[in-house]
C-alpha cells in the first residue's frame, strides 16, 4: 500500500529509534492507525491491537483481536509478540456516546493491563493520555487556569469519566515507571485534528466562531501527524523512568488572541498569563526540550484530503 502520508515522511526524518517491533494498541483506532501507519513505513514490524481486526493487508503490518480489559490474553499477546516497544493508544474518548461507567472501567483497566504487563516484561511504553486530565474538557462551567500557558506542572482536576481515567492511568504509568525500572512516556496531547476527517476538522477562520465552544482548552489542537512524530520521538530517546509531555501546535485555531478567548471562556484572566497573540494555551516547550519535537504542521495543513489507512 502505497499512502499519501509518504509524502510528508521528511518532516521528521530526525528522528530515529532503534525499535524493530512494537505492538499498537487501539490499531483501527484515530491515533492508532496513523501511528500504525508511520512505524509500519520506517520498517517497523508492527502488530496493531484492538477489539477487532480489519480487513485487507498493510505491509510490515498484522493484526491480532484482543480485549485489553482482559488480563490474560493482554499479557499473553505482549509476552508471545515480545515487541522492542509499545504504543500504546487503545481507550474509549467520548464520555457523550458512552456511560461514564464504561468510559472509566475500559480505559483505566487496558491502561493497567498493558502497562503493567509491559514493565514487568521490560519494555518501552509510549501512551497517549489527554489535556483532559486538567480538567479542560467535558467540563460543566470553566475554572480559570491557575496559570498561562498551562504546562506539565499545573494541577490535574479532571471534571469527568474520561479525564478521571487518564489521571488513573498516569498514575499507573508511574508506578511502572518507578517499581520495575521501565521507560515510559506519556503524553498528553490537545484536541487532535486529522485530515482524513471532516468531522475532527477545525471550523474554518471565516466561520462564525461566536457560536463555537472552544472549551476550556482555548482553541489548543495538534495535528494527528505530529502526536505520531512525538511518538517517533519518544521512542527515539532513552527514557530514564516516567516522562510526561503535552503535545500542541504553536498556535490556537481559532484566529484570535488566546488570552481574548480565556476571558470569553472563564470571565477572567489568571494573575499569571504570558501569552502572546494566537499562542497556545497549551505549552508544547517540554516536549522541544526533552524531545527536540516541535509541531510540523498547522490546521491549515488539514486542507490537504490525506487519505486513512486502507487497511481499516
Amino acid at each position: 500500500m502505497t499512502s499519501d502520508r509518504e509524502a510528508t515522511s521528511d518532516r521528521d526524518a530526525e528522528f530515529d529509534h532503534d525499535a524493530e517491533t512494537a505492538i499498537v494498541t487501539g490499531a483501527t483506532g484515530g491515533v492508532g492507525s496513523w501511528v500504525v501507519d508511520r512505524l509500519a513505513d520506517r520498517g517497523v514490524e508492527v502488530v496493531g491491537i484492538d477489539l477487532e481486526r480489519p480487513e485487507g493487508t498493510r505491509a510490515n503490518a498484522t493484526f491480532r483481536a484482543v480485549d485489553l480489559r482482559e488480563q490474560a490474553p493482554t499479557w499473553e499477546s505482549i509476552h508471545e509478540i515480545d515487541p522492542d516497544a509499545i504504543v500504546h493508544c487503545a481507550g474509549i474518548a467520548d464520555p457523550f456516546e458512552t456511560p461514564s461507567t464504561r468510559v472509566f472501567e475500559n480505559n483505566t483497566m487496558s491502561a493497567y493491563n498493558v502497562l503493567v504487563a509491559a514493565g514487568r516484561a521490560g519494555v518501552d511504553v509510549v501512551w497517549t493520555s489527554s489535556q483532559a486530565s486538567y480538567g479542560a474538557l467535558f467540563a460543566d462551567g470553566e475554572r480559570v487556569p491557575d496559570f498561562l500557558p498551562v504546562d506539565e506542572g499545573h494541577e490535574r482536576r479532571p471534571a469527568d469519566a474520561y479525564g478521571l481515567s487518564k489521571l488513573c492511568g498516569e498514575e499507573i504509568a508511574k508506578s511502572v515507571a518507578r517499581r520495575d525500572g521501565a521507560s515510559v512516556t506519556t503524553i498528553r496531547p490537545a484536541t487532535i485534528f486529522a485530515p482524513d476527517s471532516r468531522r475532527t476538522r477545525p471550523p474554518r477562520e471565516t466561520d462564525d466562531l461566536s457560536a463555537d465552544d472552544v472549551g476550556g482548552n482555548f482553541g489548543s489542537y495538534v495535528d494527528v501527524r505530529d502526536v505520531c512524530r512525538l511518538v517517533e520521538a519518544a521512542l527515539a530517546t532513552d527514557v530514564e523512568g516516567h516522562e510526561t509531555v503535552l503535545c500542541a501546535a504553536d498556535e490556537n485555531y481559532l484566529g484570535r488572541p488566546t488570552a481574548e478567548l480565556v476571558g470569553i471562556v472563564c470571565g477572567e484572566l489568571p494573575d499569571d498569563c504570558d501569552l502572546e497573540g494566537r499562542q497556545a494555551a497549551l505549552s508544547n516547550a517540554k516536549a522541544e526540550r526533552v524531545f527536540d519535537w516541535t509541531p510540523a504542521y498547522e490546521w491549515h495543513d488539514l486542507e490537504e484530503e490525506a487519505a486513512g489507512p486502507d487497511w481499516t
